[in-house]
């Protein structure tokens, strides 16, 4: 990796980090910068669009990475229900583990910025449409009807969405656990 890549990575990661426990519009360029190491010519050479830019890329990058480990504990098992249900487990301990600082990467950067930064709202989008089709065609491969298996993604996604935020309000992962219950027994009468 060049030195360049290196320093575009480490932006993107440190504003991953801010957005995630902070949010968009408390995480300002100077504090990136900073925290990133990152000369001051680098962020408008790598990002010419500036903040709403970086945010993009740091979204991209840490919702890929919170898929790729959910991805992993889902494919532990084969029953949809089970998966869901270890799935809000490992985010209840990675809930635990931050002390209740980092919820999901995008939401907060979703609840906050999407109304007023038409980029960031459509990568917000991306992301939660990408999460929807993989919980989709999990079901759809267990043996729920394609139509049905839609509908259901984006009542899980809304569901664990809901209990990661009422778990971070809380500072109680009963919210997660609940809904991993639930949204299991659901499961199982669908298939």
């Amino acid at each position: 990796m060049s030195k360049g890549e290196a320093t575009r990575t480490k932006m993107i990661a440190t504003t991953a980090a801010l957005l995630q426990k902070q949010g968009y519009h408390a995480t300002g360029l100077a504090q990136i910068l900073a925290e990133s190491g990152a000369p001051r010519g680098s962020l408008y050479f790598h990002f010419p669009g500036g903040k709403e830019e970086l945010a993009c890329a740091a979204i991209v990058a840490s919702g890929d990475a919170w898929r790729q480990r959910l991805e992993e504990v889902v494919a532990r098992t084969s029953d949809p229900g089970a998966a869901i249900e270890a799935s809000c487990d490992a985010l209840a301990a990675a809930l635990v583990e931050s002390d209740f600082a980092l919820g999901c990467p995008v939401a907060t950067v979703a609840l906050e910025a999407a109304a007023t930064s038409e980029p960031v709202r459509q990568t917000c989008a991306e992301h939660y449409a990408t999460w929807r089709r993989v919980v989709a065609e999990r079901l759809r491969t267990s043996g729920i009807p394609i139509a049905r298996a839609e509908k259901l993604a984006t009542f899980v996604l809304a569901a664990v969405e809901g209990a990661l935020l009422l778990a971070r309000v809380e500072r109680d992962v009963t919210p997660l656990r609940t809904v991993g219950r639930m949204l299991r027994a659901m499961t199982a009468r669908e298939t």
